[in-house]
């Protein structure tokens, strides 16, 4: 088997993306990453027992899920996808007004939510939908050509199939605030989060695992055969739970999609925990532990969702699920593996010059990803304890020390564009030595 450390050092160059595109959309995840926390802080005292509704919890969902978690799928799989599929992005523009139209929708649909304007947060709706609309187009038309890691590829078809379902209920519940009913609120807000969380955002994250995971580590890729089998189960269980949100045998179908959701990410997890074992790399910091802590939050979320379907749960266990899905599993493992792949990509692009690239680790700012990392875990507890006390000022303690963990990932993430620009680079001979 190949290793997809060895593909992405071997030839991925010729596909990289000019730097700024990518970098974009990850740096405007960072501030949208201070920008959540800060409306989490705003909206402390209806955090702990929030089930929807206009307001700055709302706000502070969407700026996770649209702002950090999609805006770096989208970064991500501009840059990455190329390169698995060995099909260069055919445009560089696009990308670029993607980006404009994603991030000033984003602004203006999560000031309506937290302003309580509908009208604003129609606006954006429009406009995040066209920009993911517009990036599905590019992705489909990369993963249409691709040639090779036909997990990855499936998984990225599975993901848009759940994108096009995310917005369609997205539409509907922005809708419904407009004064126009279109599905009933129950349905709608049960189809978007299974699609928008464990559809959309946890098919690319599984798709892109096979990729990151056994490189991080320096290990052969997954078996496609067994990566293939998961993409499926994944499937089959939001294809359950999507006739159950229409009140079609809703509790049995619930079970049912649950335990194809189980499976689907066990298998998964065991193939990471291979692909860990086998690598030359052992040691890869708190960058693996953020992401098996994701991976521990995703099994638990699935645990505290299947409590609620058998209503042997107490009040606050549907926010705790949330809190879990949202924070615990997706957010968590995004930061563990951008603290790894920025100056792994950083370090890539300066490689491109016909000088000695930095290497990620010169790069790489260790004191902040400690401080992000004791934040970010402690703020995911803290808001755990405040939805089970239900305390307002709880959750106002761990929304300010997340904000105090964002802003030190945004430390990380300014130190390492300042040392890629810093002194200038040895050049290189043609044969690779110093000139």
């Amino acid at each position: 088997m190949k290793s997809p450390g060895g593909v992405f050092i071997g030839d991925a160059a010729s596909r990289l993306l000019p730097m700024s595109i990518p970098f974009r959309y990850f740096g405007s995840a960072v501030v949208f990453h201070l920008l959540a926390w800060l409306a989490l802080l705003a909206g402390a005292a209806q955090v702990s027992r929030f089930s929807g509704g206009l307001g700055w919890p709302l706000a502070a969902l969407h700026l996770v899920t649209l702002g950090v978690l999609t805006t770096t799928a989208m970064g991500a799989s501009l840059q990455l996808l190329p390169v698995a599929t060995r099909q260069p992005l055919r445009s560089v523009r696009w990308p670029v007004a993607i980006w404009y139209l994603h991030t000033t929708g984003v602004v203006a649909l999560t000031l309506g939510m937290g302003l309580v304007r509908p009208q604003l947060l129609g606006v954006g709706a429009v406009a995040v939908l066209l920009a993911l609309l517009a990036w599905a187009v590019l992705l489909a038309g990369n993963l249409r050509g691709a040639r090779g890691m036909p997990a990855v590829v499936t998984h990225g078809w599975a993901a848009l199939g759940a994108l096009l379902a995310t917005l369609s209920t997205a539409l509907s519940l922005v809708a419904l605030y407009l004064g126009v009913p279109l599905l009933e609120r129950s349905t709608a807000l049960a189809l978007h989060m299974s699609f928008a969380a464990f559809g959309f955002m946890g098919l690319l994250a599984f798709g892109l695992s096979t990729i990151l995971v056994p490189m991080f580590a320096l290990a052969p890729a997954p078996h496609e055969r067994w990566a293939l089998v998961s993409c499926l189960l994944a499937v089959a269980a939001l294809a359950f739970a999507a006739v159950a949100a229409f009140g079609v045998l809703a509790q049995p179908l619930r079970i049912v999609a649950l335990a194809f959701g189980l499976a689907a990410a066990a298998l998964h997890l065991h193939l990471m925990r291979r692909a860990l074992e086998r690598g030359m790399r052992r040691e890869l910091g708190r960058s693996l532990k953020l992401m098996q802590i994701g991976w521990g939050c995703l099994l638990a979320s699935l645990a505290m969702a299947l409590a609620v379907v058998l209503q042997a749960s107490p009040a606050a266990a549907p926010t705790l699920f949330g809190l879990l899905a949202i924070v615990g599993w997706l957010m968590s493992f995004l930061f563990g593996v951008l603290q790894r792949i920025l100056p792994f990509l950083a370090s890539m692009h300066a490689s491109r010059h016909g000088v000695r690239p930095p290497t990620p680790s010169a790069l790489t700012a260790q004191r902040p990803l400690d401080v992000h990392f004791a934040c970010h875990l402690t703020a995911l507890a803290g808001l755990a304890f405040a939805v089970v006390v239900d305390s307002s000022a709880v959750a106002m303690g761990a929304a300010s020390i997340g904000l105090v963990g964002a802003a030190a990932f945004a430390g990380f993430f300014v130190i390492l564009l300042r040392r890629l620009r810093g002194p200038a680079p040895v050049p290189l001979s043609r044969t690779g030595t110093q000139s």
